[in-house]
This record gives structure tokens, sequence and C-alpha cells, in this order.
């Protein structure tokens, strides 16, 4: 991952960038930055390791269809598209700046795209790729295979959890890609980059 060119262009794009060496550092961040708020999750194997729905639900309202609580799923999916606080990863970025996801039911995308304050995108080193072809090649290959697997969806690509065989099969995840060439105008955005993996 060449750091400088990355944080450049996402600066650039119209992005905050704040860099950490490890996961407990970003954690701690977010923590201090987000208390007393409404905060949404997206689906994210990331937030999860990092254990962020724990620690931000000690001091802010944090809704999230993976832990719903009393609520049913779906309206955990639906009140996180309206908190003041969104939190999701990625499935791919470009060290030239591109943010890609891809997404089966549309709740996670559309958290990023409208309706808060402030997002947050937490992202680990090995979400990066080079550049744009690469990035999505990484988000079609490696991220929605193995969250397909997690899923145990029955797709081709969780069979073998090896690439992405462009299915017709019901369970297909893989449903809508959103990209982000440049922060949208209507919140805050900030990327916070971690330098180790985390999730896929």
């Amino acid at each position: 991952m060449d750091l400088e060119k990355l944080v450049k262009n996402l600066e650039k794009n119209d992005y905050k960038v704040s860099c950490f060496d490890t996961a407990a550092e970003a954690s701690a961040y977010l923590n201090e930055q987000i208390d007393g708020k409404s905060v949404g999750f997206g689906g994210s194997m990331t937030l999860e390791e990092m254990g962020l729905f724990e620690s931000l639900g000690k001091h802010n309202e944090v809704i999230w269809h993976w832990h719903p609580g009393s609520r049913p799923e779906s309206e955990a999916r639906e009140l996180s598209t309206k908190t003041e606080i969104y939190l999701s990863s990625v499935n791919g970025m470009a060290e030239t700046g591109e943010i890609i996801n891809i997404d089966g039911n549309g709740n996670r995308v559309a958290g990023m795209l409208y309706g808060h304050k402030k997002v947050y995108l937490v992202v680990g080193e090995n979400k990066v790729a080079p550049n744009y072809e690469k990035a999505l090649w990484r988000a079609r290959n490696i991220a929605a295979p193995l969250n397909a697997k997690r899923l145990s969806c029955k797709t081709p690509c969780a069979v073998k959890g090896d690439r992405c065989y462009d299915c017709d099969s019901p369970g297909r995840i893989c449903r809508g890609v959103s990209l982000l060439w440049k922060a949208p105008r209507s919140m805050e955005f900030e990327v916070v980059l971690v330098k180790e993996k985390l999730g896929y």
C-alpha cells in the first residue's frame, strides 16, 4: 500500500483521512470522536473484529442489524440508515482514490450515500489496491466470495471461496455496486485507515 499516494488522492476527493498503526488505536479514536450520538452500522467484518458495536454502544445509541436486540432485523436495517453517524468498511479502495462496495440488500451502500451528518469508513490495508480495476477485482473476487461463504450462500463462489462466477443463483449477494469517485456533498466523510489486515 502506497499510503502517501492514497491519502493524497482521498483528500483530493474531499475525504478527511485519519491513519492508525493498529485497530486498537483506530477504535480509541472513534470512541473519542463519536459520543452521545445515534450510530448506524453497515454489515462489516472489520467493525465486528474491532468490537466497535460493544465499545461505541457504551456511550451511544448503536443500531446494527447484525445485533438487532429486541428489534426485528429488518427494522434495524432501516433505522441504521437514519442515524446521525454511519459506520462501515469497504470492499475495495484504490490508491487512485476510488471506493467500491458490493451489496445484496442495498442497506449498506444506501447508508453510505445519504441521510447522515457524518460517515466513517474504516479500512484495513488489505482492502487497498493500486488502481480502480484492481480494487473492483478485489471486491468481486475476494470480498464477495468470502462473505458469501460466511453467510452459507448456495452460490458457486461460496462453495469454493475462490472467485466470482457472475452467477444467476437466487442466493447471489452481488446485486449492486457503488462507486464513489468523490465524497458526496450532503455529508461529512472520514476514511479511517488502519495499517493492519481487517475484515474481507
